[in-house]
């Protein structure tokens, strides 16, 4: 009984992910392996702000989409903060360009 009902589970989210990554490449959407590649990226880049004793990571949203695009968005001490912050996320393996959205509080 209890494997039949794990196979149940397997065979439904084996269906579900081939669904859901076959829709959003008919909608120019990200495929289910670049989502989970930036959503890797992503967690690098917020994980190397953390450590910065510069960069509040808090502060600092990231999203990672189109094949390593980083885009850095959210509020940030000062200007030193904000290019420090993107400094750290060009530096992290799979980022192939960083849009800096940061803005400095007055």
């Amino acid at each position: 009984m209890k494997i039949t009902r794990a196979l149940m589970i397997a065979a439904f989210s084996a269906a579900s992910a081939v669904m859901l990554a076959g829709c959003s490449v008919a909608n120019n959407q990200e495929t289910m392996g670049e989502y989970i590649d930036g959503s890797a990226v992503t967690a690098q880049v917020k994980a190397k702000l953390a450590e910065d004793p510069i960069t509040s990571a808090t502060a600092i949203n990231v999203k990672t989409m189109d094949g390593g695009t980083v885009q850095l968005s959210g509020f940030v001490k000062n200007q030193n903060e904000k290019d420090r912050a993107g400094t750290i996320a060009s530096r992290v393996k799979g980022v192939t360009s960083v849009h800096n959205n940061l803005i400095v509080k007055p």
